[in-house]
């Protein structure tokens, strides 16, 4: 069944730095849903289902490994939760990575087709710049002058991610993003170098968008049974025609987090509801729209007592 009219749920799905050893290894010796994609997992890429339950952590974190897993987990709950509740979203959105996941929830992508593009995705994503030239950092203040300084820089270097309000994640070429830091701390912002192993969502990671690009385009997507909203649009999806060309802007596009939120509200959308390890998603959520109902599903406990909120006032 879908959930009732007056509560439309929005199905979030995280992207990297959610990651833990041993997530969803409780969900799949529970939920029969979520074993079946821990066993796809392990038939699609030999040695991931280990890897997910046991570590070590160094090696779940590299990027070509952890993006994969972080699929199978966030799928895993998904599928666990909706076997158990019977409810089926009315929209999704995945954080970067969590788009794919996104995609199989809504059946445009299957399971097995979404771990190996993923694998190969973090592959060419680590290969794309070497070590010590990229970075990151994230921004505390005004977005647009985080844009305006971005965009006045030398060299490479622009807004990766628009996760809040006030926090903007940018990323390019080291000396660049040194060089706006430099200047965005002199105009009054906070500003924090993350540690990442390559400089994502960033014009540096065109190599990787063109040797995806033809893997994208040889796979079969379907229709989706929900609007999925691409995180380079901040807009809804229906086609699974535009989806290749969606998922490979998004290896050097910004993720339009804040937009993609606000645009999930007006739709309709008053409850979110994040799938897999961690609460990064609805704790960015909580920033952007204070008011808004928001609960976890990535454990036993949070499946078996998932309930909906009061009915909203909304027509």
């Amino acid at each position: 069944m879908s959930a009732p009219l007056s509560v439309r749920i929005a199905a979030l799905f995280p992207g990297q730095g959610s990651h833990a050893v041993g997530m969803g290894a409780d969900l799949a010796a529970t939920f029969p849903g979520a074993e079946a994609v821990y066993a796809g997992a392990e038939a699609a890429l030999p040695g991931l289902r280990t890897l997910i339950e046991t570590g070590p952590l160094e090696a779940l974190t590299l990027t070509a490994n952890q993006q994969p897993a972080l699929v199978a987990a966030s799928v895993a709950a998904y599928r666990a939760w909706q076997a158990q509740t019977g409810l089926t979203p009315a929209f999704a959105a995945g954080h970067s990575l969590g788009e794919y996941s996104a995609l199989v929830a809504a059946g445009a992508l299957d399971l097995g087709d979404a771990l190996r593009l993923t694998r190969r995705r973090g592959e060419l994503m680590q290969q794309a710049v070497p070590a010590g030239l990229g970075a990151m950092s994230a921004v505390m203040g005004d977005p647009e002058t985080v844009r305006e300084v971005c965009a006045s820089a030398s060299g490479i270097v622009q807004p990766a991610n628009f996760n809040a309000p006030t926090q903007t994640v940018i990323s390019g070429e080291r000396g660049a993003v040194d060089a706006a830091a430099a200047e965005l701390k002199a105009r009054g912002l906070k500003v924090i170098p993350l540690k990442v192993s390559a400089p994502f969502h960033c014009p540096l990671m065109q190599p990787a968008q063109d040797a995806l690009t033809p893997g994208l385009h040889a796979a079969a997507f379907a229709p989706l049974a929900f609007p999925v909203y691409a995180n380079v649009t901040a807009a809804p999806n229906l086609d699974p025609a535009a989806l290749p060309g969606l998922l490979a802007a998004q290896i050097t596009g910004s993720v339009r987090w804040v937009e993609t939120i606000l645009a999930l509200a007006a739709a309709g959308a008053d409850l979110f509801v994040e799938f897999g390890p961690g609460t990064v998603l609805t704790g960015l959520v909580k920033r952007i729209l204070p008011d808004a109902r928001t609960l976890n599903v990535g454990t036993v406990e949070q499946v078996r007592d998932f309930a909906l909120p009061a009915a909203s006032a909304q027509p």
